[in-house]
């Protein structure tokens, strides 16, 4: 009630309706000023000193949708678009592009041991692990289920019998699946320089391999990689591929990178050395125009998957601090044992570099979610750019911001950190006054398209 009834109200919700429905805003305190820089004279000057409280509340900007779904929403429109553009062309990307060879490729994890699934055949839901004559394990549990499982079932992913799962290796996956993503990458030039008769070294002078992709959580736990593999000449995706450089000849390098590497993990307390690889599963599909899996398609679901983390795992949203108590959080049994388990193996110097207690709370991996080749498309730095020019042509219409000569004027700017997020009853105010569910991915597809 009383930030209802503050003489700065209006103020306040207009700096709160600007964070796009942002809910853990940051507070900053400051000032800029606007100087010619042939006279020195102050052409235009902002201070916080007049704003509600002081404080000038920008968006968090976070990726993670289980922190700020706002936020996270335009990285989602962000990523379609920079997948998109390298598919199709588009922001600064050639439209030649779209005839370039690319696959879509999904690179998964080992097994560690039977899970809770769901199967769905012929659209009917088949029982999890119907058979006959399952094993008993040493444990004495019965590795066979017969449920037929709802798609919010809890159990999915979860081990049928937890003393037999390998959490160790599950940890350890996920810790050194970035070095076995670039490995993977490395693997797949030298298969494309082989078959071409060139060096390593050479091939650049031909053909240039480009790629985005993005990491998924499955609900065991473990990490597994999307991504858009394309092919190049040696001027990025403005030059054209040699003739030889086909879309076959990409699976086929795909399917022998994905198979050939291995990362190795020293042995480390009562673990012995142990060798990673891909797991069995491995998927390569031709991006089309038009059919099954277009450029749509792919852009949509990889963004799908950068806004997201291991939350789908039930693990935390925040680093695991030395005094929590590890039994008192609100955790199901499977991912208390992964985060367990990392904090064990992270307290072995063997396996210090892996830094895995810091990273107990994403099970082990430390990898960037989204990433991609430098010269795949554009950046998500110019889409934010872009998006900031596009947000401003409001202020300076109307007044707000004066209408400068950039090259002439020197910006001085002054911040400091004051907080960030919203009281509970903030927090109310600002659900009525948020922007409806969609406007956030216009308003990023809008400015996108400027």
């Amino acid at each position: 009630m009383k930030r209802l009834n503050s003489p700065d109200f209006d103020r306040w919700a207009a700096q709160i309706r600007r964070t796009g429905g942002c809910r853990q805003p940051i507070h900053l305190r400051g000032r800029v000023r606007h100087l010619d820089q042939a006279t020195g004279q102050t052409l235009h000057t902002y201070t916080t000193a007049n704003e509600p409280d002081g404080l000038l509340r920008v968006p968090c900007k976070t990726r993670r949708a289980s922190r700020c779904p706002a936020c996270a929403e335009i990285y989602r429109a962000d990523t379609y678009h920079l997948v998109r553009a390298g598919l199709v062309g588009g922001k600064g990307v050639p439209w030649s592009v779209s005839a370039h060879p690319a696959t879509f490729v999904t690179l998964t994890a080992p097994s560690f041991g039977l899970v809770h699934t769901r199967h769905v055949k012929n659209g009917k839901v088949q029982p999890c692990h119907a058979r006959r004559d399952a094993e008993t394990c040493p444990h004495e549990r019965v590795m066979s289920c017969t449920v037929r499982h709802s798609d919010e079932d809890k159990r999915l992913g979860e081990p049928l019998c937890p003393d037999c799962y390998d959490y160790t290796g599950s940890v350890l996956f996920n810790a050194v699946a970035p070095e076995l993503w670039r490995r993977f990458t490395l693997a797949l030039r030298r298969y494309l320089a082989k078959a071409a008769g060139l060096t390593v070294k050479a091939l650049g002078d031909h053909l240039v391999v480009s790629f985005a992709k993005v990491a998924e959580y499955q609900r065991r736990g473990v990490v597994h990689f999307h991504a858009v593999v394309r092919l190049d000449g040696p001027d990025g995706p403005a030059g054209t591929p040699p003739s030889w450089a086909t879309a076959d000849l990409l699976a086929d390098a795909v399917r022998h990178a994905a198979h050939a590497v291995t990362v190795s993990v020293p042995a480390a307390g009562d673990r012995s050395a142990v060798v990673f690889r891909w797991g069995a599963q491995l998927d390569v599909r031709p991006i089309t125009l038009h059919g099954e899996l277009t450029d749509q398609a792919v852009a949509g679901y990889i963004a799908k998957y950068a806004t997201k983390a291991a939350e789908c795992t039930g693990t935390l949203d925040r680093r695991i601090k030395p005094t929590d108590d590890l039994s008192a959080l609100d955790l199901r049994d499977h991912p208390r044992r992964l985060i367990a388990e990392c904090l064990r193996l992270g307290a072995t110097e063997e396996l210090g570099e892996l830094r895995l207690t810091q990273w107990a709370h994403m099970l082990g991996f430390r990898g960037h979610f989204s990433t991609k080749s430098r010269r795949y498309s554009t950046t998500l730095g110019e889409l934010r750019a872009v998006r900031a020019d596009h947000m401003r042509g409001p202020d300076i219409t109307t007044g707000r911001l004066p209408l400068f000569e950039e090259d002439t004027v020197l910006v001085v700017a002054h911040w400091e950190y004051a907080g960030q997020g919203l009281s509970l009853g903030e927090q109310v105010i600002a659900a009525s006054l948020a922007p409806p569910p969609r406007t956030a991915t216009t308003a990023a597809h809008g400015a996108a398209r400027e």
